[in-house]
C-alpha cells in the first residue's frame, strides 16, 4: 500500500458507505413502515394482521439443534442453496410450530375491550 492513489480512496469510502447501507436498509424500512402504519391508524408491530414472525424461530416453526451458530452465516448459506448442510432441527415451543405468534401490542388491547 505504498502508492494509493485518489481513486483508489473513492473507491474504499463507496465500497464502505454501500455495506453500511446494505447493514441498516432492515433497520431503515422497520422504522419507515412503523411510521406509515401508525400514521394509517394501524398497530405499528403488525399492520392489523395481529400475527407476527416468531422471534425464536425467525418465522419458520423449526429451531436447528446444534452448538453455536451464527444466524447471518446459516441465512447466507441457506439462500445460497446450500442442501448438503444438514442439521437437525426441533419444532419451536414457542410458536408451537407455526412460525408465528400473536402480535402483543394487539392481543393486549383486545383483552382490555
Amino acid at each position: 500500500m505504498d502508492n494509493i492513489t485518489a481513486s483508489e480512496i473513492a473507491g474504499f469510502g463507496v465500497g464502505t458507505l454501500l455495506l453500511c447501507a446494505t447493514i441498516a436498509a432492515p433497520k431503515v424500512d422497520a422504522l419507515i413502515s412503523a411510521s406509515q402504519r401508525s400514521s394509517l391508524g394501524m398497530c405499528r408491530k403488525c399492520g392489523d394482521l395481529r400475527m407476527i414472525a416468531c422471534s425464536k424461530c425467525k418465522g419458520i416453526g423449526l429451531i436447528r439443534k446444534g452448538g453455536f451458530s451464527v444466524s447471518f452465516i446459516n441465512d447466507f448459506f441457506d439462500s445460497l442453496g446450500d442442501s448438503n448442510r444438514t442439521m437437525p432441527s426441533i419444532p419451536c415451543i414457542s410458536c408451537q410450530s407455526k412460525g408465528r405468534i400473536q402480535c402483543p401490542n394487539c392481543s393486549s388491547s383486545i383483552q382490555l375491550k
